[in-house]
């Protein structure tokens, strides 16, 4: 089954509206009106800037997505912002169960499941974010914390879903510290994902593209795109340049 590389930007907590907008309209100047090679270009502003972005990218082919959403649609819940909002500011995607989510705000497995949940409701495409700590990697438990991070969400989601979830694999001891697995390390635990999801919803398990995550550079992005289970990467710190994101997504397959 054929899968669209897909390539994301998770700004964290950077950029004010402005810089946002500027960065939207020097991705345009840099790439054009559509991302290169066939490959999806996503986005991901702090909440904020989603709107302003969106607006930026109207008529183009780059999308939009939240880092995050809240449970429920509207009421009485001060300071939060659902899937229904995300939705209505125009963006496509949201990412869900963050390891900084997880790790600084509490949230467990089964609440990232409610958010996909959630997020598929609002006619977003959630990108589920999974991922072994340290000590999980050096005690050789790293399938284990994956299929038990993914469990709620497969037992959650109706198979015909998952045809719009995006996973991201995103080792903790890898984000933000340089440290990366080797192309085959991370293309072996893609494919064990893809197993995992394919044991629950069936033929559906090949339209599910598996991004990388995790330190990804300039550098290094080339040989992730090129393993056969991986289908881009999801980018923190390096994709908040235009101009090293845009060059990313001109990087070949090896």
């Amino acid at each position: 089954m054929t899968r669209v590389p897909l390539l994301a930007g998770n700004w964290k907590m950077h950029k004010t509206v402005e810089e946002s907008r500027a960065y939207a309209r020097h991705l345009i100047d840099l790439l054009g009106a559509d991302p290169p090679l066939g490959r999806e270009m996503v986005v991901i502003p702090p909440f904020l800037s989603v709107w302003a972005v969106c607006r930026q990218f109207a008529g183009t082919g780059f999308q939009v997505g939240a880092q995050n959403l809240d449970l429920g649609r509207e009421g009485a819940m001060t300071g939060a912002v659902s899937a229904y909002h995300i939705a209505e500011a125009g963006a496509r995607y949201v990412i869900v169960g963050h390891s900084e989510r997880r790790q600084f705000f509490g949230e467990t497995d089964d609440v990232v499941a409610e958010k996909a949940k959630a997020a598929h409701a609002a006619g977003l495409s959630p990108i589920v974010c999974i991922g072994e700590r340290e000590d999980e990697f050096d005690a050789g438990k790293t399938e284990e914390v994956l299929s038990r991070q993914l469990a709620p969400v497969l037992a959650i989601l109706p198979a015909t879903a998952w045809e719009r979830v995006v996973v991201a694999y995103e080792p903790v001891w890898a984000i933000g510290t340089g440290r990366v697995p080797t192309p085959a390390q991370a293309d072996h635990l893609a494919g064990f994902i893809r197993q995992a999801i394919f044991s629950a919803v069936g033929q559906t398990a090949g339209a599910v593209r598996i991004l990388y995550g995790g330190s990804v550079s300039l550098a290094n992005i080339q040989t992730f795109w090129g393993m056969p289970d991986i289908d881009g990467a999801l980018v923190g710190g390096a994709s908040l340049k235009a101009a090293d994101f845009a060059r990313m997504a001109a990087v070949p397959l090896e």
